[in-house]
């Protein structure tokens, strides 16, 4: 069996009841959103185990080869469009769901666990979750793009129709075009999926207003899961 990635975990509290596994983007590490957990407004929420995998070092064809954390190579990319190594999108994917999986073996079932990601973290929240073979609470997805839609069309799985979805993006990215953000926000609600679609106005950055919304949005999503349970 393949190595689990390594990457930090953080406990809002003891027995987790939830979790949220959440991808970094090109070039950072699992250290990158740690500091956004304090300011999403959890503190009267349920327990929730976050995990920041670090994505594996990789040569990055767009950036001349250099090797850096990636998720998948990037082959070209240009204002509206990315062409990417469909493979490597199918190994991250793999490497989430061995990650969901030591969820499950610690308490934690599939529909309690929430899949986030920003920028090349969201698009293998996209492709992990929207294809997983086991219901999951929802994804956030951030200032992000669907790298492989063919992907998606052709493996998208019944038990995870019309999972919840946070997605945002910047009105002033220009990495990750606004325009590449919301073809995914369609591409998903033409699946059938519930999308609470939020723009901010930032760069290709996160703010403090979108953690808060995040936050707001975890909570809903806990409290109609824990309902849904309830007897």
């Amino acid at each position: 069996m393949d190595a689990l990635l390594d990457g930090i975990e953080l406990q809002t509290g003891d027995t987790p009841r939830f979790a949220v596994i959440w991808m970094h983007g090109l070039g950072a590490d699992g250290s990158d959103f740690v500091p956004v957990v304090p300011h999403l407004g959890l503190d009267d929420a349920p327990s929730i185990r976050f995990v920041f995998p670090n994505a594996p070092q990789i040569p990055v064809s767009c950036n001349g080869g250099y090797v850096m954390p990636a998720w998948y190579d990037i082959i070209s990319l240009a204002p509206n469009a990315r062409e990417v190594d469909a493979a490597g999108v199918r190994r991250s994917r793999e490497a989430i769901r061995r990650l969901i999986e030591r969820e499950n073996q610690r308490g934690v079932p599939g529909e309690r666990i929430f899949v986030a990601g920003f920028s090349q973290g969201g698009a293998i929240a996209y492709s992990t979750a929207l294809t997983h073979p086991q219901r999951l609470a929802g994804i956030v997805a951030l200032s992000t793009y669907i790298p492989t839609p063919e992907l998606l069309e052709a493996e998208a799985t019944a038990v995870n129709a019309g999972l919840p979805i946070f997605a945002a993006h910047g009105n002033e990215d220009d990495v990750v075009s606004p325009e590449l953000g919301t073809r995914a926000r369609d591409l998903v609600q033409s699946l059938g999926h519930a999308v609470e679609w939020r723009e901010y106005p930032m760069p290709h950055s996160v703010c403090i207003e979108e953690i808060i919304d995040i936050g707001a949005w975890l909570r809903q999503r806990m409290a109609a899961i824990d309902h849904a349970e309830s007897p």
